[in-house]
C-alpha cells in the first residue's frame, strides 16, 4: 500500500478519476442555469400574454367567393353537380408602411424583456381586379360578397378603432379574419361590390396603434412593397425572408427601409384557395436586449473542462518537476472552487451585468485558490504561476465569450499553444523512471 501511494501511475488514475467526477458535477451547473433560464422565458410570456406578443402585420388580402362545380356520374348514369364554395385571392397592387416604434424594458421579479407601442400608417391600392386568368366563369363569381382581411397575429394589441378609409369613404372593421386558411387572425370589412367590366382602382389607407413584444414583422402582399421603420431602440436585430437596405443603427436608434418585389417572392398576385402560404416569406425586426447572459454563461460553462484538466496538469507536473507532494484531497478541493465559480457567475449575473459578474466571480475563485495554494504548498513562486496560468484562462474564456464571431478560431489557436506548453514542459521528463519519493511526506 505504501508503494501505491507513491507510484505514479497510481496518482494519475486518482487524478482523472476526480477530475471526471468534478466534470459531472458541472453537467449539474449547466442544468441549473437552463432552469433559470427557462423561468426567464415563463417570466417574459407571462408579460407578453398580458401586453400583447409578437406581432406580425399581413394583408390587406381580397377574397372574392365562388363556386365550382364537380360533375358527378351515378350509378343510373345520371348525372349530378357537386357544388362548392371557395375563394379567389388578390393581393394588392401596392403596399407602403411607415412606422415608428417605441421600445421599453418591462420587469417581472429579476427578468426582463422587450415590449412596444407603434403606430402604423398602412397605404396602397388594388388595381384592375381582373379574374380571367384563373379560368373561373364570372357568372360563379358573388362579386357583391367580397371581403377585406387585414392580418394581426396577436389581436390585444391593438390600441385604437380600426377604420380603413377605401376610396375616401371610412369603413370600421370587425374582429377575426374572413380568410383563415390564409390569415390566421385578423380583421375584416365587406368590401364594395366589384364590378369586373369596369376598371377601378381601389386607394385604402389606415393607422394602427400596435403593441407587441420583441417582434414586428410584415409579409410584402404587394406587388411592390415598401416600408419603412425608425425607433429609438440601439439594439435590433433584422430578420425573416429580407433584410433593409438602406439601414442605420447608431445611438440615437435605428432606422430602416425594405423595398420587396413581386419576383422576389414564392407566390402570386393572385390564386385559389390554399394554393399558397405567404406567411414564410415574413421579415422585420427582433428588439433584443443588449445581451444575453444565459447565452453567454452557457458558452462559459462549455470551457469548465478546460479549467479542470489544465489545472490538474499543472499541478501534476508541480509534483512531478518542483518535487512538492498534493494530496488527491486538495486536488478536489482546488477543482471544487473551480465548479463553485460557475455557480457564482449564475447567481451574480442574473443581479448585475455578466461583465461585472465574471471579473467578481473569477476574482473571488483566483484569490480563494491562490491562498490555499500558498498554504498547501509553503511557496510563493509557485503560487504565483499557478495563479497567473489560472487568471490566463479567464482571461482568455472572457475573450472568447466577447468576440462570438471569432471564438471558434481563437480557442482553437489559445487550445493549440496549451497544448504546445505542456509539451514543452514535459519534454525531458523520463515517465519511466518518475516516481515521488518517500521523502516528500517526511519533508511535508
Amino acid at each position: 500500500m505504501e508503494d501505491l501511494k507513491f507510484n505514479i501511475y497510481v496518482k494519475l488514475a486518482i487524478i482523472t478519476f476526480i477530475a471526471l467526477i468534478l466534470i459531472a458535477s458541472v453537467s449539474m451547473v449547466s442544468n441549473l442555469a437552463e432552469e433559470r433560464q427557462n423561468l426567464q422565458t415563463t417570466a417574459i410570456n407571462d408579460i407578453s400574454s398580458k401586453w400583447g406578443n409578437a406581432q406580425t402585420v399581413s394583408g390587406p388580402v381580397l377574397s372574392i367567393p365562388y363556386y365550382r362545380y364537380e360533375k358527378q356520374v351515378q350509378e343510373d348514369k345520371s348525372v349530378k353537380y357537386l357544388k362548392y364554395k371557395e375563394y379567389i385571392h388578390i393581393l394588392p397592387e401596392t403596399l407602403d408602411i411607415n412606422g415608428e416604434v417605441f421600445p421599453e424594458a418591462k420587469h417581472r421579479n429579476i427578468y426582463e424583456t422587450v415590449v412596444y407601442k407603434s403606430k402604423l400608417t398602412i397605404k396602397g391600392n388594388f388595381k384592375n381586379i381582373d379574374v380571367g386568368e384563373l379560368n373561373i366563369n364570372p357568372k360563379n363569381i358573388l362579386w357583391d360578397k367580397a371581403i377585406l382581411t387585414m392580418g394581426i397575429s396577436d389581436l390585444r394589441g391593438i390600441e385604437n378603432e380600426l377604420l380603413i378609409s377605401l376610396n375616401d369613404t371610412d369603413i370600421m372593421f370587425n374582429p377575426g379574419s374572413a380568410a383563415p386558411n390564409l390569415i390566421y387572425s385578423g380583421v375584416n370589412i365587406k368590401f364594395p361590390e366589384i364590378n369586373p367590366e369596369e376598371e377601378t382602382v381601389y386607394n385604402f389607407s389606415l393607422n394602427i396603434n400596435l403593441k407587441g413584444s420583441q417582434q414586428l414583422y410584415f409579409v410584402p402582399v404587394g406587388k411592390t412593397t415598401e416600408i419603412h421603420l425608425n425607433s429609438p431602440w440601439q439594439n435590433p436585430s433584422f430578420n425573416g425572408a429580407f433584410l433593409p437596405s438602406p439601414r442605420t443603427v447608431d445611438k440615437k436608434g435605428f432606422t430602416a427601409d425594405w423595398k420587396v418585389l413581386n419576383l422576389n417572392r414564392n407566390f402570386p398576385q393572385m390564386w385559389t384557395n390554399e394554393q399558397y402560404n405567404f406567411n414564410n416569406s415574413a421579415f422585420g425586426v427582433d428588439l433584443l436586449l443588449p445581451v444575453d447572459n444565459y447565452q453567454k454563461i452557457m458558452r462559459s460553462i462549455k470551457y469548465a473542462v478546460l479549467f479542470i484538466v489544465f489545472t490538474f496538469i499543472t499541478f501534476f507536473f508541480t509534483e512531478v518537476l518542483k518535487k512538492k507532494f498534493i494530496h488527491p484531497v486538495q486536488y478536489i478541493l482546488v477543482g471544487a472552487a473551480l465548479v463553485i465559480f460557475y455557480i457564482l457567475l449564475l447567481s451574480i449575473t442574473e443581479q448585475l451585468s455578466f461583465n461585472t459578474a465574471f471579473f467578481i466571480s473569477a476574482g473571488a475563485t483566483l484569490a480563494l485558490i491562490s491562498a490555499y495554494i500558498r498554504a498547501i504548498l509553503k511557496s510563493t513562486p509557485l503560487m504565483l504561476m499557478i495563479t497567473g496560468i489560472l487568471a490566463v484562462l479567464y482571461t482568455f474564456i472572457f475573450v472568447i465569450i466577447q468576440m462570438q464571431d471569432y471564438s471558434l478560431l481563437i480557442g482553437s489557436i489559445g487550445l493549440f499553444l496549451i497544448l504546445a506548453l505542456i509539451m514543452l514542459l514535459s519534454r525531458k521528463v523520463d515517465w519511466y523512471a518518475v516516481k515521488f519519493e518517500k521523502k516528500k511526506e517526511i519533508d511535508k
